[in-house]
């Protein structure tokens, strides 16, 4: 199970942080995603790290957006800085496929 939260409304240049609890299966030897979907748009990849920790990110986030992982906790965070309003999205972690329910992140101009 794979549960988001930490969305809201921020205005552009601001920051958030989402965070995704995971549950069900072994987390730390586990590689993560995070996703996300506009309005209108399909489902895109935002970012990934390994079970090493080796993290990887879309260029259209890159330099703005940070994922890390707390193996210890069992979740996936992904920090978000200067956010733009393009940014507007749900926003799913993932975990082989499967997508848990999603947070909102909404940037207003």
């Amino acid at each position: 199970q794979l549960q988001a939260s930490g969305g809201g409304l921020v205005q552009a240049g601001g920051s958030l942080r989402l965070s995704c609890a995971a549950s069900g299966f072994i987390f730390s030897t586990n590689p993560m995603g995070w996703f996300r979907q506009a309005p209108g748009r399909q489902r895109e990849w935002v970012a990934s790290i390994t079970s090493a920790g080796s993290a990887t990110t879309a260029n259209s986030v890159k330099g703005r957006f940070t994922v890390s992982r707390d193996d210890s906790r069992s979740t996936l965070y992904l920090q978000m800085n200067n956010l733009k309003p393009e940014d507007t999205a749900v926003y799913y972690c993932n975990w082989r496929g499967n997508y848990g329910q999603g947070t909102l992140v909404t940037v207003s101009s």
